[in-house]
């Protein structure tokens, strides 16, 4: 019966009807509805994969998703068609936790990614990218650096950090920046040492160390956590407007091209401006969601805080950093690591970004009391102790409120500290691309049991808890098949199994970058599944994640992005 019905669609597409390219209106500039049809349309609702026949879309909105018969009676006089030619239909994506205003960057810079997202496999490989990259005047234009994303000496085969030596290299008349693809560490040369003003003087910040040259008080290039992070926007981020706003929007369509239809910038700061100049300028035109940094929190009382979109932008909350990165072992922990990083003590547990414990009682009581969202990274099972004594000195003061709290990342957390997130109603957006990029990496310095245990996705659902995973680029590409990709696998590198019993299935996996993405944005009601009312944010994909081999899935690409009925990416 259905191959009858889809011929009845065929037929009637060519006598009556366009395949849609966009929003589409008649003469009358009265909009007319668009039925996608043949393919798997998957609508996320429920707990098991459910198929439907075909979806209409009208002025952004779905109209109805069911039956192609029904939905050709729905989509009255005039309709559009689009043929999804055995395609695969899905939500439009969202990453539960990204950092929005790195992809401008990340699309420009050089790209010192490892295989397989890049092709830097020591340093001198490091250091010719650079170099090729740096013979592009446009390049070197864009901020006055010469700038690289993605190192990681985990995957370098010295198996250690560049150092302004390394890097000087590459140029000794331009400053140097790389960051690590971490992003809690970066390194420069010589001539970027001196514009930043560090010198054998300098101390160290709270929250960071300035490593030193041995024997010597002298800087050696590479900058831990608070010691880099006041230096990353000037060697990455564009000073000219004009260039800023090209920079970004390059950000914008690599995104689309991965399928998001809505974005989040997980850690805004001095940015927050530029957003919502870019913003007032309708350069958006798929969703961009912020959560400030706390010490921005002023921002919050402005327009732009609010449960809707303007102009494709909107603050949902802040962002707190409580400790670092396991993969540079900045996590903080309260069991050593079994190897310390270079210059740590045999007892090394890594360290806090804040160590003042009224300070994090203070920040979590002011969320609170304002009725504020707040995500909070930590990785390591002490800051997490320490996001547990927050929030429950702030539900003790003002009680129990369903502010949808989000923990990221959470790589070390321990079983009891998931029931205790869950009394708390607290989301966990857990991370396990760790077990591909770094998986063999954290054999080594916290030992396999405890590697296995990382990002312990199916316990969290075993105990109730909602659940999300994300990308957290620039870290990685923001390649959300390979997230779903490995949260289903968890294989690492080597190919070690890390944790047979923490996988998700395909199903559950795509439900963390739709429905219950969704719904850590308090936006579950607009987006993550197909039903009617909702809005046509859809992504096309050249296989189905259901379908094929899990091991398949990382191969998967996206053909179409739809935001809000118009098609804003298309691959040829």
């Amino acid at each position: 019966m259905k191959h009858f019905t889809y011929l009845f669609i065929f037929l009637l597409c060519l006598t009556s009807c366009k395949d849609d390219k966009s929003n589409s209106k008649n003469d009358d500039n009265t909009s007319t509805a668009t039925v996608y049809y043949n393919g798997d349309i998957v609508d996320m609702v429920g707990d098991e994969p459910t198929y439907q026949e075909a979806l209409v879309e009208k002025e952004g909105t779905i109209l109805f998703i069911g039956t192609s018969e029904e939905a050709m009676k729905i989509a009255g006089e005039g309709h559009k068609m689009n043929d999804l030619k055995g395609k695969t239909m899905l939500p439009g994506f969202i990453d539960a936790h990204a950092h929005f205003f790195a992809f401008g960057p990340q699309a420009t810079g050089t790209n010192l990614l490892p295989p397989p997202d890049g092709g830097v496999k020591n340093i001198d490989e490091l250091v010719n990218e650079l170099k090729t990259w740096a013979e592009t005047p446009e390049n070197l234009e864009i901020t006055g650096w010469i700038f690289g994303l993605g190192f990681d000496q985990t995957q370098l085969a010295e198996k250690r950090f560049p150092t302004k030596e390394d890097l000087d290299k590459v140029s000794t008349e331009y400053p140097v920046l790389i960051m690590h693809i971490s992003a809690h560490f970066v390194v420069m040369n010589s001539k970027g040492l001196e514009l930043a003003g560090i010198t054998k003087d300098t101390q160290n910040p709270d929250g960071g160390i300035i490593r030193r040259m041995p024997n010597s008080n002298e800087p050696n290039g590479v900058l831990e956590e608070l010691a880099a992070l006041p230096h990353i926007a000037t060697a990455l981020a564009a000073s000219d407007p004009v260039k800023l706003a090209k920079q970004t929007k390059m950000g914008v369509e690599m995104a689309k091209s991965y399928g998001y239809t809505t974005l989040q910038d997980g850690k805004t700061m001095e940015t927050f401006n530029a957003l919502t100049a870019f913003a007032d300028q309708g350069l958006f035109d798929i969703d961009i969601v912020s959560y400030l940094d706390y010490t921005v929190a002023q921002h919050m009382d402005t327009e732009w805080n609010s449960k809707d979109y303007k102009n494709h932008y909107r603050v949902a909350g802040l962002k707190v950093t409580l400790d670092g990165a396991p993969q540079v072992q900045t996590a903080w922990k309260t069991e050593p690591y079994l190897v310390p990083p270079e210059g740590g003590k045999a007892d090394y547990r890594g360290y806090p970004a804040i160590a003042d414990e009224q300070e994090i009682a203070d920040l979590y009581k002011m969320v609170y009391k304002n009725n504020w969202q707040i995500n909070s990274h930590a990785n390591g099972d002490a800051a997490i102790d320490q996001l547990i004594r927050g929030l429950r000195a702030a539900e003790k003061e003002y009680g129990k409120k369903d502010l949808r709290n989000v923990l990221l990342h959470g790589q070390y957390i321990r079983p009891d500290q998931l029931d205790a997130l869950k009394e708390l109603n607290v989301t966990v957006s857990l991370f396990p691309l760790h077990t591909y990029y770094w998986g063999d990496w954290h054999v080594e310095i916290i030992g396999e049991e405890a590697a296995k245990k990382i990002s312990p996705t199916r316990t969290a659902l075993d105990k109730g808890l909602r659940l999300t995973i994300h990308s957290d680029a620039p870290v990685a590409l923001p390649n959300l098949m390979r997230v779903v990709w490995i949260a289903a696998s968890r294989t690492s590198r080597s190919g070690m199994v890390m944790g047979a019993n923490e996988r998700l299935t395909p199903y559950e996996a795509l439900k963390c970058i739709t429905d219950w993405s969704a719904y850590s944005h308090f936006e579950d009601d607009k987006k993550g599944t197909l039903e009617k009312g909702k809005l046509a944010d859809l992504v096309v994909l050249s296989d189905n994640p259901l379908k094929v081999d899990i091991d398949a899935i990382k191969d998967i690409v996206v053909l179409k992005t739809i935001k809000e009925g118009t098609i804003v990416f298309e691959r040829e």
